[in-house]
């Protein structure tokens, strides 16, 4: 729904797994819509996300994060497993 507790306090909480597991419940006309983040915050993220999807061997931005601390680089570079020409952005000749 978009929307964010707006500060107020839960009012009812469901407990699952044997009190493992808990989720807050709030009432819908107290919340507030949600902040929408400012262009430098949209950026910030991109550059984040842009770190955990490419490749540093082949410069590929794939659309999902790259198991860099365990293999190091993308499946293809890695073994040789092709990758989906779809799963992935070419990088740019700079």
């Amino acid at each position: 729904m978009n929307l964010s507790p707006g500060g107020h306090e839960p009012v009812a909480q469901l407990t699952w797994r044997g009190g493992k597991r808990k989720a807050w419940l709030y009432r819908i006309d107290q919340a507030k819509p949600k902040r929408t983040p400012t262009l430098a915050q949209e950026r910030a993220l991109d550059r984040a996300m842009a770190a955990r999807q490419t490749c540093p061997e082949c410069g590929r931005r794939y659309f999902h994060c790259l198991r860099l601390r365990s293999v190091g680089s993308c499946e293809e570079c890695f073994d040789g497993t092709p990758a989906d020409p779809g799963s992935y952005i070419a990088p740019t000749a700079a």
